[in-house]
């Protein structure tokens, strides 16, 4: 790991670039989380900023991934990184009355996000040597897991000392720094000799439909899109995260600092734990995001039932070994298996499914939260996950027999 951020500089540039991105998104989300339930004292207005951090995405995807196909993605990052910057500012507006204003900023940031999402994740594999890919996707993922764990943690002292509005600006900084930062990369982010001609207009519509119909014929790039889908029909928990640690262990702000902290710790070190997988093909890719299901399931079916706030965090903390591995794992395989002039919007296109799926989950939450309360509503969602995650294992049983002629590689572009 040290090794590859010594040695690679672009590489080591964009890495840093994320982590302060990230650190300041969770500065910032630990104190729109407590603004609001202050303001509304309501478990679906909180679990609603979370929908903002997801859905709005969802429509500005067919766009976003034929700009980061047709469209040169250092500058792509660097602009939505800078408009974001500006968009956090608005977190500053919330009040009395203006409770919109979270959604309003915290939408924006996420409409962004969608642009910002599919080109970095295209641009990778041209970042790094083949045989770092593996670990740099794995790096990358654990980015936001790592300053989710980091900036949940610091973000809730950060707002405890002095003030949410501090932790607003805080955040605006961040995503200035993080443009600034990719502006300095100097190697290409597409593969050469992959560059669209821009005399033909856009076509966002027409142009995502024609990388779906690609993972269509190909059975293991749509195993793949669908694994995240799925996957998010059960995360709707993480948005109960800050209703649980308000109103059932009564802890405020530090609790949910303490429950987001240790989510991101599950993200970071689920992956980097089961990297090797990542070397046995395909077929052991869509093993692991099947089983992470299940074990990301089963840890929040008990999170309810937990005598105090630490016995909640440790289960948060398994859950999130799973999820960390289902997201990356997903990610890694569909870089390895779809041209780089298709990659910008095969990722789009995951983006748009995984947000969609994880929006209705977080509404569905919400709203159950309110009429049978946090625990029976946890564990109903947990039990949605578990059934997806033994579906999917058994949908894919053939694409996962270990033969080399299933490792599939990256076809041409038609």
């Amino acid at each position: 790991m040290l090794s590859l951020l010594r040695r690679n500089r672009d590489f080591r540039t964009v890495f840093t670039a994320q982590v302060i991105s990230y650190c300041g998104d969770w500065f910032a989300t630990v104190a729109v989380l407590g603004v609001v339930l202050d303001l509304t004292d309501s478990g679906f207005a909180a679990a609603m900023v979370f929908v903002a951090q997801s859905l709005p995405a969802f429509f500005a995807t067919p766009l976003a991934g034929t700009v980061a196909d047709r469209f040169d993605r250092r500058k792509v990052l660097v602009l939505a990184s800078s408009v974001q910057a500006v968009a956090a500012l608005g977190f500053l507006l919330i009040g009395p009355g203006r409770v919109w204003m979270a959604y309003v900023a915290q939408g924006t940031i996420s409409l962004l996000g969608a642009f910002f999402a599919p080109a970095s994740n295209a641009a990778l594999p041209n970042l790094v040597d083949k045989q770092d890919l593996p670990l740099a996707t794995a790096l990358m993922a654990s980015t936001w897991g790592a300053m989710l764990a980091l900036g949940a943690a610091l973000g809730a002292a950060f707002t405890v000392v002095f003030g949410r509005d501090a932790s607003f600006i805080a955040d605006a900084v961040s995503f200035a720094v993080a443009g600034a930062l990719i502006f300095s990369v100097r190697r290409p982010m597409r593969e050469p000799g992959t560059e669209p001609d821009r005399s033909q207009r856009m076509r966002p519509f027409k142009d995502t439909g024609e990388a779906l119909r690609y993972a269509w014929h190909r059975p293991q790039v749509l195993a793949l899109l669908g694994s995240k889908a799925g996957f998010g029909l059960g995360t709707g928990v993480v948005g109960l995260l800050a209703v649980l640690a308000e109103k059932t262990f009564h802890s405020g702000d530090t609790g949910t600092g303490l429950l987001l902290t240790m989510r991101g710790l599950g993200v970071v070190a689920g992956p980097l734990l089961a990297n090797r997988i990542a070397k046995r093909g395909v077929h052991g890719l869509l093993l692991a995001c099947g089983v992470a299901s299940i074990v990301y399931g089963v840890a929040y079916g008990f999170v309810p039932f937990a005598p105090g706030i630490g016995i909640a965090a440790i289960l948060v903390l398994i859950a999130h070994l799973g999820g960390g591995c289902q997201w990356t794992f997903s990610t890694y395989g569909l870089q390895v298996v779809t041209p780089d002039a298709l990659r910008g919007r095969i990722f789009a296109a995951d983006f748009a499914l995984v947000t969609v799926s994880m929006s209705i989950s977080l509404a569905l939450a919400g709203w159950f939260s309110g009429t049978i309360g946090v625990g029976p509503t946890m564990v109903g969602l947990a039990c949605i996950e578990i059934a997806w995650g033994v579906l999917y294992l058994a949908i894919t049983k053939t694409l996962r027999a270990p033969d080399d002629s299933l490792v599939a590689t990256p076809a041409a572009a038609d």
